[in-house]
């Protein structure tokens, strides 16, 4: 089974929680993403992941600030957008490259679904979410409209492992060092494959080896600028039955198996990379 598929089970159930949750009063001053991150208008599911996915030292790792222009790369449901959009709403522009609306994708109708549901998001809370620019980014179908040269910083959070099973992560290089300013960041967060695993081109089972992934960027015109431990996980080995996506959120368990020795695992093992293009 393809990669699209990790987050199709949360996607639809946690969307118009969350999207209810976050209709808050207009925002009349900048946030700090300590007080957006502990704000009691984030749902108290997304706040469970917080564990996992460290949101505050990842996003300061990537060197974010309130002025930036920023790019998200298929945001899926939005779990980062919540935390991006009203931090930069008032200095910053963010843009959130989505699933393309008319693609012929084999997994359109999942591509389709998640965009509404994420657009659904935002026009339920305007006063959070209005000036979230959302765009098309199928590649190399629909490339990135940004004008060149004209972004700070661009972020991905796992979804590497879908571009590799495309085979279209080239691309996706190609038009991210296109938009970026000369000193423009490349931020990276995904499943970190083990060290004893044989390389997968195409992260079938949703892990990347990690050094092979950082050649293979820095060969598309970029320089490492640092890798972090933030995201990393010491349970996971990488070697599950159904990939990375037996563990939570998602834990596609096999029939008979226990659930809780996953739950126990955690989420995956996730390297963190900070790129600047050359």
């Amino acid at each position: 089974m393809k990669p699209y598929l990790s987050h199709c089970i949360l996607l639809l159930t946690g969307m118009l929680c969350l999207s209810v949750c976050w209709h808050a009063s207009a925002q009349t001053e900048p946030l700090t993403l300590d007080e957006i991150i502990n704000s009691e208008l984030r749902d108290e599911t997304a706040k469970q992941r917080d564990q996992y996915r460290h949101p505050q030292q990842t996003l300061e790792f990537f060197g974010l600030k309130p002025d930036m222009a920023v790019l998200e790369l298929w945001p899926g449901d939005g779990w980062y957008t919540e935390l991006l959009a009203p931090y930069l709403r008032a200095e910053g522009h963010l843009i959130a490259a989505h699933f393309n609306p008319d693609t012929k994708h084999e997994y359109a109708l999942f591509f389709k679904s998640s965009l509404d549901a994420y657009n659904t998001k935002l026009e339920l809370n305007p006063d959070w979410f209005d000036r979230v620019e959302v765009v098309a980014f199928e590649p190399p179908v629909t490339p990135l409209p940004a004008t060149p040269g004209s972004l700070d910083l661009v972020i991905s959070f796992l979804n590497i492992h879908n571009w590799l099973a495309d085979d279209t992560f080239t691309e996706v290089l190609r038009q991210v060092r296109l938009m970026l300013k000369s000193n423009g960041k490349l931020g990276i967060v995904d499943h970190r494959a083990a060290v004893s695993q044989l390389i997968d081109p195409r992260a079938s089972n949703g892990y990347v080896n990690q050094e092979w992934l950082i050649q293979r960027i820095v060969s598309a015109g970029f320089i490492l600028v640092a890798k972090s431990p933030i995201n990393s996980n010491l349970n996971d080995t990488g070697n599950h039955p159904n990939g990375v996506w037996t563990l939570p959120p998602t834990l596609r368990v096999p029939e008979g198996e226990d659930k809780q020795k996953y739950l126990e695992i955690g989420e995956s093992d996730r390297f963190t990379l900070l790129f600047t293009k050359k």
